[in-house]
């Protein structure tokens, strides 16, 4: 029955460091001009030099926490100090502000509008501080924290498209994002902030976002959590409640709040419920809270991130639990998800299919997708796994006849 964890296990460690990182290795680093390129096409031409903050960041991260927690590779400790050099010298508006784009040369192109950039800033310069004990990226990573803090209540500012008062609105991206951030940087943080932050995300996720009659998390809604009744106020990212849920998934286990954990679980199976295509197989980019057409056009595309960070969380949830819902539920999306995405052509993950399964782009990376959710989320399933095996292992060493699910 460990056979079962332990060959999975391997599946997803050899896509982690015999396809996915490879190709990043090999296509993305601009060693003339710093950083790295994220927009690549299926066989890693590069199609578009323009750098976005919140890709160049999360690449950083990437492999500065591969480095840290699977293995003491240099190559990857020095491809993460590439990537934070470049935002360094090139990230910041005289605010400390981080665009959301450069030119390849480092130019900004477009203001800082997006305090998204700022939050994956910040993650990226406390894991390549932990990676290269450096103390002027830990600080770069608290002033970037605090930034954050400051601006979250208005995180548009003077960029806001938005009439003030007539419809005052708030997205659970922003505390969604703060919970995972705020873990990340707990190292760093006093315990008081750690805490504060922490408590502050759990109680905006479900006190304004969840929809008690549905179980769904909206994406937007009034501040007081009224759910509007309007086209952004009905949106169901089914992607991001899914992602959410495993974020306090881990804040549950640290905590050992087995409430919180079973909430946690119980809301993703219901998003996910809701969310599967049950015609092409799949799940749903965007949908409506109430059946009416969504306005995203791409509403029914399958995309690899929403994919891959479900796998996550019905791993987490069935470790956690032992819950079969999950596990049946890893099977089905596990065989969609390697039946579609990978390219075994030229490696790494398709990003974005059609309702169909099939292929719709077939670049590698661009504007949104960059080395990120594909290599954590195998990297994350990889160490679950391990941890699955390891509790089977422990108890069929007790009870010799106790079997894994699929073994």
């Amino acid at each position: 029955m460990t056979t079962r964890f332990s060959g999975l296990e391997q599946q997803y460690r050899n896509a982690l460091l015999n396809d996915v990182l490879p190709f990043w290795e090999a296509h993305s680093v601009d060693r003339e001009q710093g950083g790295f390129f994220t927009c690549l096409g299926r066989d890693g031409s590069v199609f578009d030099t323009d750098k976005f903050l919140w890709l160049q960041a999360r690449q950083v991260w990437t492999f500065s926490m591969l480095y840290s927690r699977l293995e003491h590779r240099a190559s990857w400790l020095q491809l993460a100090r590439h990537g934070a050099e470049f935002l360094q010298r090139h990230g910041r508006d005289g605010e400390g502000n981080w665009y959301f784009s450069l030119a390849r040369d480092g130019r900004p192109l477009v203001q800082p509008y997006n305090i998204f950039s700022d939050c994956f800033a910040a993650m990226a310069f406390s894991q390549c501080a932990l990676a290269a004990n450096d103390e002027a990226a830990k600080q770069i990573a608290e002033r970037t924290y605090r930034n954050i803090l400051r601006r979250k209540d208005d995180p548009k500012g003077k960029y806001s498209k938005a009439v003030p008062g007539t419809r005052p609105i708030i997205s659970l991206a922003l505390p969604m994002i703060l919970a995972n951030l705020t873990l990340e940087l707990e190292w760093l943080l006093e315990r008081g902030t750690f805490d504060e932050g922490i408590d502050t995300c759990l109680r905006e996720v479900f006190s304004l976002f969840l929809d008690e009659g549905t179980q769904l998390l909206h994406e937007q809604v009034g501040p007081d959590g009224t759910k509007l009744d309007c086209f952004e106020g009905r949106v169901i990212n089914p992607g991001h409640g899914i992602e959410a849920m495993w974020f306090l998934m881990d804040i549950a286990e640290r905590r050992n709040d087995r409430p919180l954990m079973q909430q946690a679980i119980s809301v993703a199976l219901n998003t996910l419920e809701f969310g599967w295509d049950k015609e092409h197989g799949g799940i749903f980019y965007f949908l409506d809270a109430q059946g009416h057409p969504p306005q995203q056009l791409e509403w029914d595309q399958k995309l690899w991130w929403v994919h891959i960070e479900t796998l996550v969380a019905l791993l987490k949830g069935y470790r956690l639990t032992g819950q079969p819902a999950c596990w049946d539920w890893f099977e089905k999306i596990h065989a969609y998800t390697w039946k579609h995405f990978p390219d075994p052509s030229f490696g790494e993950w398709y990003g974005y299919l059609n309702r169909r399964g099939e292929v719709l782009l077939p670049l590698k990376g661009g504007k949104w997708k960059g080395c990120f959710h594909v290599p954590r989320g195998l990297y994350l399933c990889m160490r679950e796994f391990e941890k699955l095996g390891a509790a089977i292992a422990t108890e069929q060493s007790s009870h010799p006849y106790l079997s894994a699910p699929g073994g």
